[in-house]
């Protein structure tokens, strides 16, 4: 029998296993879970203004997501890099008709620390009267990154860098989702987490390439 990864259409592995639940996100039980922080958000149906701050490949944009989909608001992903405020401003055109209809909007920005002072200063009103539930993901310190006017309306959450625990149940998933093992021996696997070196979508993009060896491929960590 085929593997997932194999009766579908091309797909990176990493896409094909994002999760699809915040309770499937590894590696950041200290704020997903019950009792943590978004958990207790979560439990009550609401999401606030929030900062989610990490390196890369640890899980920040599908966090975004899920919330939005767990509280049922609408998504608005944009990039700080490729966005401007044309684009902003339809965004918040959109939330604004929404909201009159009862339903919320999450914006999401990442790399939010790219935008200008003065372009975060145009996010404040959005966010103060609720049009927007605004959550920022950046890989810099917000503190030196934000200005202060825009950080005193958002909660800043930390997230960690996978361990290994963590990256081991990615490589779990992959395997399951290819239907057979990957072609690593013990050391092999430790080699190839310690390459990723805490980023999950760097590890699933590393054993991705292994699907392409022969099958009768078997790498160690030598």
């Amino acid at each position: 029998m085929k593997g997932l990864f194999e009766s579908r259409a091309p797909q990176p592995l990493a896409d094909l296993l994002r999760p699809e639940r915040l309770d499937q996100v590894v590696g950041q039980d200290h704020l997903l879970a019950e009792d943590a922080p978004l958990g207790r958000m979560l439990a009550q149906r609401r999401v606030a203004s929030m900062i989610l701050w990490g390196p890369p490949g640890i899980g920040k944009t599908t966090v975004a997501r899920l919330l939005a989909q767990q509280t049922d608001y609408a998504f608005e992903p944009l990039s700080a890099v490729f966005s401007g405020v044309a684009e902003l401003r339809k965004v918040f055109q959109r939330a604004t008709e929404l909201r009159q209809t009862g339903r919320g909007t999450l914006l999401f920005v990442d790399e939010v620390h790219r935008f200008n002072r003065a372009q975060q200063d145009g996010f404040l009103p959005y966010v103060e009267n609720g049009t927007v539930v605004l959550v920022g993901a950046t890989t810099e310190n917000p503190s030196f990154e934000l200005n202060a006017a825009l950080l005193s309306r958002c909660q800043v959450f930390v997230l960690r860098r996978l361990d290994d625990t963590a990256l081991e149940t990615l490589l779990m998933r992959s395997e399951s989702a290819i239907g057979r093992p990957l072609p690593l021996d013990g050391s092999g696997r430790d080699a190839l987490k310690a390459m990723a070196d805490g980023d999950g979508r760097f590890l699933l993009n590393l054993a991705d390439e292994l699907l392409h060896l022969p099958n009768d491929t078997q790498l160690d960590g030598a």
